[in-house]
């Protein structure tokens, strides 16, 4: 038995999904990929080309060639709209249920008297239409998530030089009680304090919230915790594999999205970083998970900043190449992604397209393994790999690889 790795590029789509024109009509048109090698003509990705990008895209760009022995497929979203946290359990093997979505104004009060009978300090921010968010010990705010779909997430975002983050997460905590909305998202990071968030806070309609790459809290010794809601963890790979003493690694954004009771999780946002410590863990690894998340690419996709995504692509791309050269006969190492976040849209949320399922593998089997309907297929296939059972969700390809 040797290491299955999955390396998820955070937002790097392929195309629309069918259901967009009726259900996101401002993704209309999205495609991050083809979208980024038109803007940026000079941008060469030689191991993600040689792994089958292209023909997972279905075009060729003059510096992105068709494949000719990539084993490439597409994966369909299956959760609802297009979000990292629900695209990392989907690919963790859980089938979405539709979460509630919410804004948190009409819940501020009640968070405000909770949080105080706990004995923190409380006090609204108001913005010019008179609506507000909640500040917290003079550190954190509440407020909604303006990054993903509207109403899926709230986010408590902290000062951490003023507040530790145990602290946030009791607040975290009791926001969580509160609430039905899908994620109750607590992060922070140190160099910011209260007046870097509120000079971050946005207007979404009508959600209101810190823009958290413009805050500054992912720069220096970003901390973050991810809870959810409905999510059965012991239905997941992870939790699959380590009841089998099977290694199971996370790195990057996925350890702070994902369960991983039994095994390691490190939470890294450096592309460069993340990547170089994905490597070290599968030389030292033998017969386990290794999954690892490229955040910076998200980032980028937010922000609307093309040039920075494919710099970041490019960063990716060599460390892609490193660790396919420690690639072991047996091994399997996928690379995808968990939604779209095409920079050229319009807008700076995520946007729901297809993404792509490059397979690097000693099988026999060269060529397209067609659309998958849900990510979920990658975990099914994890566990059949390991000879665990199944996950919630998902169907496995792995036989189509050894066929």
């Amino acid at each position: 038995m040797g290491n299955f790795v999955v390396i998820v590029l955070d937002g790097f789509g392929i195309g629309q999904m069918p259901d967009v024109p009726n259900d996101r009509p401002l993704d209309v048109g999205a495609n991050t990929c083809k979208h980024i090698f038109e803007v940026v003509p000079g941008l060469v990705l030689p191991n993600l080309q040689r792994l089958g990008l292209a023909n997972a895209l279905g075009m060729e760009f003059n510096r992105l060639r068709f494949s000719e022995n990539a084993t490439f497929g597409r994966c369909a979203l299956m959760h609802y709209g297009a979000d990292t946290f629900y695209g990392h359990q989907e690919i963790m093997g859980t089938k979405p249920c539709k979460p509630t979505a919410e804004m948190i104004q009409p819940y501020l009060e009640s968070i405000s008297r909770e949080l105080s009978n706990n004995g923190f300090s409380t006090r609204p921010y108001y913005v010019d239409d008179g609506r507000s968010l909640l500040v917290v010990n003079d550190a954190v705010t509440v407020a909604d998530n303006v990054e993903c779909d509207p109403g899926q997430a709230w986010n408590v975002t902290g000062a951490l030089d003023d507040i530790s983050f145990e602290d946030e997460l009791k607040i975290g905590k009791i926001v969580r009680d509160l609430s039905t909305v899908a994620r109750v998202i607590v992060f922070g990071g140190y160099g910011v304090h209260l007046n870097n968030l509120l000079n971050a806070v946005e207007v979404h309609g009508d959600y209101v919230g810190v823009n958290a790459p413009k805050s500054g809290v992912y720069l220096h010794d970003y901390h973050c915790i991810h809870m959810g809601y409905g999510i059965n963890e012991m239905r997941q790979v992870p939790f699959i594999l380590g009841s089998h003493n099977i290694g199971v690694h996370l790195l990057g954004k996925v350890a702070d999205v994902c369960a991983n009771s039994f095994g390691e999780s490190e939470s890294i946002v450096d592309t460069e970083t993340v990547l170089s410590r994905t490597n070290e863990v599968l030389l030292n690894s033998s017969g386990s998970l290794i999954c690892a998340n490229v955040q910076e690419t998200d980032l980028c996709g937010h922000r609307q900043d093309v040039k920075s995504y494919a710099d970041i692509l490019r960063i990716a791309d060599e460390g892609i190449g490193r660790i396919i050269s420690n690639i072991r006969h047996g091994d399997i190492l996928i690379v995808m992604a968990d939604h779209g976040n095409d920079p050229t849209i319009g807008h700076s949320r995520h946007t729901r397209e297809y993404v792509p399922l490059l397979i690097e593998h000693s099988g026999n089997y060269r060529g397209d393994i067609g659309i998958r309907r849900t990510e979920s297929d990658v975990a099914a296939t994890v566990a059949e790999y390991f000879g665990v059972s199944s996950p919630e969700n998902g169907s496995s390809f792995l036989k189509l690889l050894y066929r």
